[in-house]
């Protein structure tokens, strides 16, 4: 892109013509062939939540949360009602639509409506859910409504610079790595250098592409193992 300059020659960035604040992400379902997204309840998920993080016996899954592991339901619960019911962070229960159980949470948090930029966090996947169509197509389900419903401009990805998993992650989903703030937050005693990633709205369109080129029926044999990685489809429909 061509550098835009002003009267006094300095170099400034691209108009953004007619630019409204966003509105704040709805508490309404969403929907898509392998899971769907609810809005977090307690009474309703809780337990669900508890049973399936189980499974992660060694509590691997918490390490780089700043909160968890939970010892029994109370506790699980009580952090629940106490973090989870607010609109930012605006937390989300991902529901397996094949058994209809409650398996994984994720959260909207730091809507910037006025700038049109949102993160998401928050993501705990119980061992259940993990590498599944079901876990990709709920971070997917989640940037359309970012993206195609609200008009937002930017959507960020932030994690523990030695999360490795994490990181990962956010390549594979799309996200463009930006970054590591050193020292930027403490978290169970111990520091934080931040990895930032972001996805842009002159991207999503061809993030979209990659998402649901592999999330159709005909990526997968009759084994259901995948015939072309999200990753490489990302690569491959990456736009400037």
């Amino acid at each position: 892109m061509a550098e835009r300059t002003n009267e006094l020659g300095q170099p400034i960035g691209f108009d953004v013509p007619g630019w409204t604040a966003c509105g704040h992400p709805p508490r309404t379902v969403m929907r898509g062939r392998y899971c769907r997204l609810e809005p977090i309840d307690p009474d309703r998920h809780a337990a669900q939540l508890f049973a399936a993080n189980a499974a992660d016996a060694d509590g691997r899954m918490w390490t780089y949360m700043n909160h968890g592991p939970f010892d029994t339901l109370e506790q699980y619960r009580t952090w629940m009602d106490a973090s989870c019911m607010g609109d930012d962070p605006m937390f989300h229960t991902i529901i397996d639509e094949a058994s209809g159980e409650a398996l994984g949470v994720a959260a909207y948090l730091r809507i910037n409506k006025a700038n049109g930029v949102m993160e998401v966090g928050s993501i705990a996947y119980a061992p259940a859910l993990q590498r599944t169509r079901a876990a990709t197509e709920a971070m997917f389900l989640m940037m359309q409504r970012v993206f195609d419903e609200l008009g937002y401009r930017r959507y960020e990805w932030k994690c523990d610079a030695l999360n490795a998993g994490s990181r990962a992650a956010a390549l594979r989903l799309g996200f463009t790595f930006e970054g590591v703030f050193e020292q930027a937050i403490l978290y169970k005693g111990r520091n934080r250098d931040t990895a930032w990633y972001a996805i842009t709205d002159k991207r999503w369109p061809s993030v979209k592409a990659a998402f649901e080129s592999w999330l159709s029926p005909d990526n997968f044999d009759d084994d259901g193992r995948q015939k072309r990685k999200l990753d490489r489809l990302t690569s491959d429909h990456a736009g400037p």
